[in-house]
């Protein structure tokens, strides 16, 4: 076996329940992303209007609520791969922080 067939020592492997879960966490966090992003975007083009300033100052209240959402969506994760056998102590990917 040649050193490029070799394994990563730092590599472990959890199988496909992992796999399923981060998908699904990723999935929920981009979705996240792009409701606080058409918030934003909405309240802004209300403050053009007078008439709809009021609303627009909803718009950003509740983007930044979808922004608190963001890290409890990443902490669930954390939590719920904690509980998978055999993956406390694994080492973190850098992977794993974008979302």
């Amino acid at each position: 076996m040649s050193s490029t067939d070799a394994p990563h020592p730092l590599v472990f492997t959890l199988g496909d329940r992992e796999l399923v879960i981060r998908r699904r966490y990723q999935a929920l966090s981009i979705v996240n992303d792009i409701l606080v992003a058409i918030w934003f975007l909405v309240g802004s083009i209300m403050f053009f209007s007078e008439a709809w300033t009021y609303t627009g100052t909803w718009f950003f209240v509740i983007g930044s609520v979808e922004l608190l959402i963001r890290p409890v969506i990443r902490l669930a994760r954390q939590v719920h791969l904690q509980r998978l056998p055999g993956y406390e102590g694994r080492p973190a990917r850098e992977s794993e922080h974008d979302f």
